[in-house]
């Protein structure tokens, strides 16, 4: 049994992981979380308390860092601030947990020798144009273009400068966009479900052609579970299932399969610097790792996550309505 440390581990995609590795290990998990509006502990409830330990704290606390990674076989490394729209309103929390966060526990593993995953994003390389068969590989320049992907392209680059200088174990992956149980209202899938749940119309920003590249957040656990056990030091690999689908489709399915008309949506003002489309060539850590997608049909794991929502209006309904009336301000 190995002991695992997850920062931002009450967090959406943290918290899918850390239910993966109770149901598919028998390691011990550390969830740090800092429990700020998108971390939420209830994601974590029913879970063995024999395999679980829960500590609130900030990822930037080096004293308390430095005494869990003391103690941990290995570190996966989540914790983040991660709403662009949020990021152009107040990039300083951004900048603290993504940047100096990052630094922080990079030093603490340092100091102990201790194994480390760092999970980050495909916004760090910027977007591709509707019309462009390219996809982001590994090698794929960095052009983030809002706070949060240029903050989280500066914890790559921290990593990737730890692993040179000081010989640091560690690993890398970028993905594309999670969708999943345990994800906040304020996301596009989860908010469009619960809408229609609460007999309110889906928002659609802009004209919809937007692309997102999709994958299931059970998927990303696996992959990154699949990193921890069989990657290679100082390697960096690209997490995707080839879910390419513009939001517009996306509302469309969601609609179709919850019963509704096709158009029965809300076009609404695109948002600020809405980045055109990402799209994620995951064949090295296929290729190299043997990892597969389980829901390499999209429909297939949106109709679980639409499945998951109408059966947990318990966990979702209070920040629903916070979320809607926020919206609601912005004309959204």
């Amino acid at each position: 049994m190995a002991r695992y440390l997850v920062t931002g581990g009450a967090g959406f995609i943290g918290s899918n992981f850390v239910h993966y590795l109770i149901d598919h290990t028998d390691h011990h998990v550390t969830v740090l979380d800092k429990l700020t509006y998108a971390g939420n502990l209830a994601s974590l409830s029913g879970l063995p308390e024999t395999r679980l330990t829960f500590v609130r704290g900030d990822v930037a606390d080096a004293e308390l860092v430095d005494d869990l990674v003391a103690t941990a076989d290995a570190v996966v490394h989540y914790a983040a601030e991660s709403h662009n729209d949020n990021s152009l309103n107040f990039p300083e929390p951004f900048v603290h947990t993504n940047v100096i966060g990052t630094f922080t526990l990079l030093e603490a593993v340092r100091k102990h020798d201790v194994r480390l995953h760092h999970v980050s994003t495909d916004e760090v390389y910027g977007d591709l144009e509707l019309d462009d068969p390219a996809r982001f590989t590994e090698s794929s320049p960095y052009h983030p273009s809002s706070p949060y992907s240029s903050t989280k392209a500066g914890s790559d680059m921290l990593v990737r400068a730890w692993v040179r200088s000081y010989g640091v174990t560690a690993t890398i992956s970028n993905c594309s966009n999670n969708y999943g149980p345990f994800q906040h209202v304020e996301k596009f899938i989860p908010r469009q479900i619960t809408n229609i749940l609460w007999g309110i119309r889906p928002k659609l920003y802009g004209d919809g052609r937007n692309v997102r590249d999709w994958i299931h957040a059970d998927d990303h656990s696996s992959a990154v579970l699949q990193i921890l056990e069989a990657g290679r030091a100082g390697e960096t690999y690209l997490i995707g299932a080839d879910g390419e689908k513009d939001n517009k489709t996306v509302v469309e399915l969601i609609l179709t399969m919850m019963g509704q008309d096709t158009e029965a949506y809300d076009n609404v003002a695109d948002r600020s610097g809405h980045d055109l489309r990402y799209a994620i060539d995951s064949t090295k850590l296929r290729t190299e790792l043997g990892w597969r997608p389980r829901y390499a049909d999209f429909e297939e794991g949106l109709s679980a996550t639409i499945d998951w929502y109408r059966d947990h209006e318990d966990w979702w309904a209070p920040a629903k309505r916070a979320t809607e009336a926020f919206y609601a301000q912005l004309g959204q």
